[in-house]
């Protein structure tokens, strides 16, 4: 999947850069065989795997094999996220470590977006909150009299409510992370 630098701020906007000199020249791009490359109505966009870490890109016009790039980081809201994206990637050309990633979830929070996907994938197959708690939590957990009031029944119908609104469109939300305001 390929995205703009305006919707994921983790991506590069790249513009091809005139080589001065060797010192001052900057880096060319690795191989684009590394990765996928795509044509698209707003230009061209690559997805660069360089060890074990993807690295997105973005440019107006083509991108060539060899050619001498420089990031174009526009002063706005997602400078922040795209200067460390930047980094990253600069840092995996020249064989460095890229370094954490700006905005990782917590694994608590992965997990809970997992258990709201796989909860509303079986609500949309037609599953019963029952069935979907007994999938999640253990058939063994789920009471045979009590089930409307216990907890795990609410649990599953906020999993699932969770899972609604992720795939009604808030899966952008972890596209663009609230800023942290200093």
């Amino acid at each position: 999947m390929f995205w703009t630098p305006e919707v994921l701020a983790s991506v590069v906007p790249v513009a091809t850069a005139p080589a001065v000199s060797h010192k001052s020249a900057s880096h060319p791009l690795l191989d684009f065989a590394a990765g996928q490359v795509c044509r698209a109505a707003d230009g061209w966009h690559a997805v660069l795997h360089i060890g074990s870490v993807e690295h997105r890109i973005w440019s107006k016009q083509p991108l060539i094999a060899g050619a001498h790039y420089a990031a174009e980081l526009p002063f706005d809201g997602d400078f922040e996220a795209r200067a460390h994206a930047a980094k990253r990637l600069w840092r995996a050309m020249n064989g460095r470590a890229p370094g954490p990633a700006l905005h990782r979830l917590p694994k608590q929070r992965r997990e809970r977006l997992c258990a709201a996907l796989r909860a509303v994938a079986a609500y949309f197959a037609g599953a019963t909150y029952r069935s979907i708690a007994a999938a999640l939590f253990g058939g063994k957990r789920i009471p045979d009299r009590a089930w409307k009031t216990h907890d795990l029944r609410s649990r599953t119908i906020r999993l699932v409510q969770g899972g609604l609104a992720f795939v009604r469109g808030g899966y952008r939300k972890l596209l663009r992370p609230g800023h942290r305001h200093e």
